[in-house]
C-alpha cells in the first residue's frame, strides 16, 4: 500500500514561509512529485516526473553547487 504524504515545506524558508513545498507521494498522481509557491498556494503547482526530481535533489545535494 502506498502511503500519501503531506505537503512539505523546505527547511530552508526559514520563518517568512517564502519558500516551496513539496507531495512526494500521491497515489491520485503515482510517479509525480508535486510542488508549489508555499506563500501563494493559489498559484498553480507544477507537477514533475519522480525521476526528474530525484536527479534534481542529486544535483543540487553535491558539495560544489
Amino acid at each position: 500500500m502506498t502511503r500519501q504524504s503531506a505537503w512539505r515545506i523546505s527547511s530552508y524558508s526559514g520563518s517568512n514561509d517564502n519558500c516551496v513545498e513539496v507531495k512526494v507521494v500521491d497515489p491520485s498522481l503515482p510517479g509525480v512529485v508535486r510542488a508549489r509557491d508555499s506563500k501563494d498556494r493559489t498559484i498553480p503547482e507544477v507537477r514533475v516526473p519522480a525521476a526528474a526530481w530525484g536527479a534534481f535533489l542529486a544535483y543540487v545535494g553535491r558539495p560544489e553547487v
